[in-house]
């Protein structure tokens, strides 16, 4: 890729030569035509497989407020023990960055060598973790949508909404895209999307996307509940994409316990994901939450019934973000982009 270097403290490697102490480094630059909608669902879902044949685990999120510059931090980190993806993301999300011509969401990836613990690999994480974000839900619809699927709903229409519109209406031939805002003017953003994704597009109320959808997004920030129960019809499925923190609702905890539970982890959906509201309110248990790799494996029938609802409750896990970042350095390394230096 133009303007990226190879050398470092004087040194310069060539694309193919690997030393034993080599770090790679993919720049966030250089993500964007690297890795594809493709590779990031195959990626995401083999980690959603190996956490639920125990093979991969999620370590306790750290998440805190800076008190500086109103920013939030925090680590995702995690070890699948299949595929050997060891490493964190560190990031987090910086409210003033816009002004400053930056993403107001930052973050990168390391990965460790499972073997030997030193530092295999450093990647710009921003466009990954959207990527990886859209993947989710487009896995959790190839598996749990009805085959029948043709109207997709989106609610929410901030800077993820266009990746999960792409992402998801890949899985199914949908022949529509409706999509609700607070701000109806920001839904112009998802309309080139669906325009990019050859779909046709409407701006509608709360009412009409439950009364058409046979798919819907939820990807809003949100305190209080947007999508209400009685929005809801039956035999849609739901995939909840914006809860990922103590507090934030994106859908009434009634809809959450009418519904068929699926989540990325259990011990987040009930604290910090979407299902939080629901169990607080004693309305669901979690032992009523299945673990979505259990769908992948087959250990799970997934949807029953045309008339089921469903709703994958996604929280976002540091598997994701390692299993992603792990596919960008492969695909870097044989595209002669990543830069490798001594470390």
């Amino acid at each position: 890729m133009r303007g990226l270097r190879r050398e470092y403290f004087g040194q310069r490697r060539n694309d193919g030569e690997r030393g034993e102490c080599g770090m790679w480094i993919v720049p966030e630059a250089a993500i964007g035509g690297l890795i594809g909608r493709g590779d990031c669902f195959t990626a995401v879902e083999q980690v959603f497989a190996s956490m639920a044949k125990g093979t991969a685990r999620n370590f306790p999120v750290v998440r805190e407020a800076l008190g500086h510059a109103d920013a939030l931090y925090g680590f995702k980190s995690g070890f699948d023990g299949q595929a050997l993806h060891l490493g964190l993301k560190s990031g987090g999300y910086w409210p003033g960055n816009a002004a400053k011509g930056l993403t107001n969401h930052q973050s990168t990836v390391f990965l460790f060598d499972a073997d030997t613990g030193k530092c295999r690999a450093v990647v710009g994480g921003n466009l990954l973790t959207a990527l990886r974000t859209a993947a989710a839900a487009a896995v959790s619809v190839a598996h749990l949508a009805r085959k029948d699927a043709r109207v997709l709903g989106i609610v929410g229409a901030g800077h993820q909404a266009a990746f999960q519109l792409e992402a998801v209406a890949a899985q199914r031939p949908f022949e529509k895209v409706v999509a609700w805002n607070r701000t109806p003017a920001r839904l112009e953003g998802l309309r080139k999307a669906a325009d990019r994704a050859g779909l046709p597009f409407e701006g509608v109320s709360l009412d009409e996307l439950g009364a058409q959808s046979d798919v819907i997004v939820t990807i809003a920030s949100s305190h209080a509940p947007i999508l209400l129960d009685r929005h809801v019809r039956p035999g849609t499925h739901l995939a909840c994409m914006g809860t990922d923190t103590k507090g934030k609702q994106e859908v009434e905890a009634g809809l959450v316990a009418r519904a068929t539970l699926f989540t990325d982890e259990v011990a987040q959906a009930v604290s910090i994901g979407e299902c939080q509201h629901a169990v607080a309110a004693g309305s669901v248990d979690a032992t009523a939450i299945t673990p979505f790799g259990a769908v992948i494996n087959g250990d799970h029938p997934g949807r029953t019934s045309e008339a089921e609802i469903t709703l994958f409750d996604g929280t976002g896990v540091g598997l994701q973000d390692l299993a992603v970042a792990a596919a960008a350095v492969e695909l870097a390394r044989k595209a002669g982009i990543a830069i490798e230096m001594d470390f």
